[in-house]
């Protein structure tokens, strides 16, 4: 973590940089490692948290020979590996070894959520030890938001969220930034647009024992990743002080935590049931991530709304100068209002639609996706954002839908 002191003059102009532009320009979004810096990193390294599968079985027939061939193949630069076989021939099985061999995060993507659930459940009964998470979408109903022009007629974004499923995809994006031992079941839901990694994880709180933290200071800072604060019953996304007793519940995790403190600080993390509040296991530190997850910093915001506006009224000229006036006040009306919501309350219905801005991001570039935590956690664990293995379950029916 430490780094070697350069006497070249870089160290000053950095420090000359103004703060605004260096959060734009000079962050790389898939470094972790100053958002990771002081956790237990030698607990993190890949020879010790291996992944590592747990089975009775052994290959047999045809398969030590494909999951020989295949880990060749890979270890030797091929970028692209096929496994044919038919149905209960053993392919799932021959895919595991492969990734026990390899050691490097994976992703398997599934064409639908039926099967990536079974190859969820398959993967976790191999690698219990490990980070085996399960992410596809987490809209039970889906209706996007549209305008009729001819009508004049705004129909609204209705959509409605399972709870489960986003707590378990922030359970697969919390592992991937955190540990390097990551096996990812996904539909294609994996390339729609997320928050840069490094991003995700910079806005983080971390608590340890021993930790000189008053309860209210770290409520404040949990209000900030956006936990709704509560005095009755706790719920996932919310925290609540009583006295000395801390209690917050991440949305990616089914067990709460209970931070206790004592005039020197933190002297007690436990993880609790939810109903019984008895503890279930008992802590050193943890790592307490976003409510939402879309955060920015209160720079790159304000610069964002910035650049929302700057591109509002360049739109906005265009279908002026087309006699589209209709649109344009359709427009601007909705943008606006979108503006005023982000600037009272820091959030607006379609945010995601602003992405471009709060990345930072120039136009031609695509949106972050679960396929860059996967770069993050390559880069950060195994020197190498290209370091990561996919796998697509059914391919002849799921990249055609990729």
């Amino acid at each position: 973590m430490t780094v070697e002191w350069d006497d070249d003059g870089d160290f000053e102009s950095v420090a000359d940089h103004d703060v605004g532009l260096s959060d734009l320009e000079l962050r790389d979004p898939f470094d972790l490692s100053k958002a990771l810096e002081g956790a237990a990193l030698e607990h993190l390294r890949p020879e010790v948290k291996k992944i590592t599968m747990h089975t009775e079985f052994t290959p047999s027939g045809d398969q030590p020979k494909a999951i020989e061939n295949l880990i060749s193949q890979l270890e030797n630069g091929q970028e692209r590996c096929v496994l044919l076989g038919v149905t209960g021939s053993g392919k799932t099985f021959a895919m595991a070894k492969v990734i026990e061999k390899l050691n490097i995060p994976t992703l398997i993507m599934s064409h639908n959520k039926t099967l990536a659930r079974q190859l969820y459940q398959e993967m976790a009964g191999y690698f219990p030890e490990n980070a085996v998470d399960y992410f596809v979408s987490h809209y039970d109903y889906y209706q996007p938001e549209a305008y009729l022009a001819n009508r004049d007629l705004y129909i609204d974004k209705e959509l409605s969220i399972n709870e489960r499923i986003e707590q378990e995809r922030f359970a697969a994006v919390a592992s991937l930034v955190t540990r390097p031992d990551c096996v990812i079941v996904s539909s294609v839901s994996c390339i729609y647009g997320l928050n840069p990694p490094e991003t995700f994880l910079e806005s983080h709180v971390r608590c340890h024992i021993g930790q000189k933290i008053e309860p209210i200071d770290l409520l404040k800072e949990l209000v900030a990743l956006q936990y709704t604060r509560t005095n009755t019953d706790l719920v996932r996304g919310s925290c609540r002080l009583r006295g000395e007793v801390l209690d917050v519940w991440m949305p990616s995790r089914d067990d709460p935590l209970r931070i206790q403190f004592d005039y020197e600080g933190v002297t007690k993390i436990q993880v609790c049931d939810p109903v019984s509040w008895e503890t279930l296991d008992i802590l050193d530190e943890a790592w307490i991530h976003p409510k939402e997850f879309f955060m920015t910093s209160p720079e790159r915001f304000e610069r964002a709304l910035d650049s929302i506006e700057s591109e509002l009224k360049t739109r906005l000229d265009y279908f002026r100068e087309n006699g589209l006036d209709l649109e344009a006040k359709r427009l601007e009306q909705r943008t606006k209002y979108d503006l005023e919501m982000l600037r009272e309350i820091g959030h607006c219905s379609g945010v995601e639609n602003y992405s471009l801005h709060f990345d930072g991001r120039n136009p031609s570039d695509r949106p972050y996706c679960l396929l860059d935590f996967l770069s993050a956690c390559g880069k950060q664990f195994h020197g190498d954002k290209r370091k990561y293995l996919v796998i697509m379950d059914e391919s002849h029916v799921t990249l055609p839908q990729v």
